[in-house]
């Protein structure tokens, strides 16, 4: 198992399978499985800064308790905070491998201080996500990447635990993000972060939720990025999510540059132990066979080395790929 060792963000992993927040990482039971199941590490379910001040307003809202409404939002506040807080304290006590916080904010004045508060409890690490898409017409171009910026400053400002972003995919140039989040601190970026997934239902002629779960088709945007990104950006550890459901998957992400994947999906739809031990299995022997002793030995072999050429990860490829008649054909007989 020592081939299989990586760090990421400053963490050592004994393998690269990182379990993202979700629903599966919400309770101290949920998380001890997967610990013995032998995942990497564990990144608790997020706090989401918008569910809990909007439970907090609504339960403070002064027409329905007039003389205890400040009250009622910060018992809210409070009582959520320290849910999660005692959450991070079993889950480290109960498992052997790191566990990551998470929080989802907009802002950065109420977090900041919750933060140390997470670092007392004992989390290895803070998973930061900023997930918000900009759709103000008087919107100032550079202010969201900015806001990334200004909360990992003060966030670090404050604890010395490894603080990782998790980066949504909206983003004009996620390399020059990445690089400016490297110099305030950042020690790990996790590409990309999942959107809520709209539908229309035409018959009820109302919104819906699409699909929940990602799909293998996800893991080429995330191969791209951290392909790129990891050659122009040094200095930081990257982790793919998204679309790592083929056992040949973490492969192609350390290929691309990063030190670990962070999995959710397929671990809903099978049993963690039967999935380790298949994943573990598939690495080790991917490994035997192409005589890599180590992660690192192969990490990053196939990303960008020429940052001034064209390369496989950017949009001239598209031209060499499409100029294949064979592929012209394939595509016609789809239709």
């Amino acid at each position: 198992m020592n081939a299989l060792k990586t760090t990421f963000a400053g963490l050592k992993l004994n393998n690269p399978i990182i379990i993202s927040s979700s629903s599966l990482t919400d309770s101290v039971e949920k998380n001890k499985k997967l610990a013995e199941a032998g995942v990497g590490a564990i990144v608790l379910k997020s706090l989401f800064e918008e569910q809990i001040m909007l439970e907090a307003d609504w339960l403070g809202d002064p027409s329905m308790y007039p003389e205890g409404s400040d009250y009622l939002v910060e018992y809210v506040r409070q009582h959520k905070l320290s849910e999660y807080l005692m959450l991070i304290k079993e889950s480290v006590a109960a498992c052997n491998v790191p566990i990551i916080a998470s929080i989802n904010c907009y802002h950065d004045a109420e977090w900041v201080e919750f933060a140390t508060q997470i670092e007392e409890a004992g989390a290895a690490a803070l998973e930061i996500n900023i997930l918000a898409l900009q759709t103000d017409v008087q919107y100032k171009y550079g202010a969201f990447e900015q806001h990334h910026i200004d909360i990992l400053r003060n966030i670090k400002q404050k604890v010395r635990i490894p603080i990782i972003m998790k980066l949504g995919d909206n983003l004009t140039n996620p390399v020059a993000l990445i690089d400016q989040l490297r110099a305030n601190g950042a020690a790990g970026v996790v590409l990309f972060n999942r959107f809520y997934q709209p539908d229309i239902d035409i018959e009820r002629l109302k919104q819906s939720s699409g699909n929940v779960l990602s799909s293998e088709a996800d893991l080429s945007r995330s191969l791209r990025w951290v392909g790129i990104a990891s050659a122009a950006v040094k200095g930081v550890d990257y982790a793919v999510s998204g679309g790592v459901h083929s056992l040949g998957g973490v492969v192609k992400a350390i290929l691309a540059g990063a030190s670990a994947v962070e999995m959710c999906s397929v671990f809903y739809k099978q049993d963690a132990n039967s999935l380790m031990t298949e994943y573990l299995t598939f690495l080790k022997q991917w490994m035997g066979r192409h005589g890599m002793e180590s992660i690192e030995q192969f990490k990053g072999m196939l990303n960008v080395h020429d940052l001034k050429g064209i390369n496989t990860f950017e949009r001239a490829q598209f031209m060499k790929y499409f100029s294949s008649k064979e592929v012209f054909n394939n595509i016609s007989h789809t239709y």
